[in-house]
């Protein structure tokens, strides 16, 4: 895969004004030339909600620079990255290509597909598209996250690559229909809960819908 960073961007939380109610979020990040990755997160970025985002398992937030074409193609209207509150924007980095497991090289920094994102109604407000959220469900166009197991700096100038396949190869895309729109395939579950190296909070949905097998 020929990946080529598009942009980088980090940010925190600030209040927004969405259908006349006040919201805090993190969606809005600004781009910029370097981002410092610790284990812990990103220096200079942060979430809202740590109940439900963040954490070692989700420390790095990849959307598919293709997909903006296809966005702006539908919806008709012009996306400033990071349109999804995404640390880094990069082509060749596809929910079918990139598998859970997946390790890269970034910059000086390693790291590890951990899941899928799930997405919320932040991406439809903050675009101002109110089926935004209903078509990233039904495309499985979520993006990803990564963990680090390197820490270290990654510019917009930087090199990232594949450093290596896991051999479950379980893609993102795959993952993704299976949570959202497949959950009695029982089979697809299993071989999803055999990568170890899946978040834990995404390994606890699909326990979760393994018990409604018997």
């Amino acid at each position: 895969m020929n990946i080529q960073i598009k942009n980088l961007a980090l940010g925190k939380p600030k209040e927004y004004d969405w259908d006349m109610k006040k919201e805090v979020s993190a969606i809005g990040k600004s781009s910029t030339k370097k981002l410092v990755l610790r284990k812990s997160g990103i220096v200079g970025d942060d979430v809202a909600n740590h109940e439900f985002h963040g954490g070692e398992d989700r420390t790095v937030c990849l959307y598919s620079y293709e997909h903006y074409a296809d966005w702006e193609k539908e919806f008709n209207i012009k996306l400033k990255l990071p349109a999804f509150g995404e640390n880094i924007t990069a082509a060749g980095m596809l929910e079918k290509e990139v598998c859970i497991g997946d390790i890269y090289q970034a910059g000086d920094a390693i790291i590890q597909v951990t899941q899928g994102r799930v997405p919320c109604s932040t991406i439809s407000k903050y675009n101002g598209v109110e089926q935004f959220l209903s078509r990233v469900v039904a495309t499985g166009y979520t993006g990803y996250f990564f963990r680090v197991l390197e820490e270290g700096n990654i510019t917009l100038d930087s090199e990232m690559k594949l450093i290596s396949r896991h051999p479950k190869e379980v893609t993102v895309l795959f993952a993704n229909q299976i949570l959202f729109h497949d959950q009695k395939n029982f089979l697809a579950i299993e071989k999803i809960l055999d990568v170890q190296e899946l978040a834990e909070v995404w390994k606890q949905k699909f326990i979760k819908l393994l018990k409604n097998k018997a």
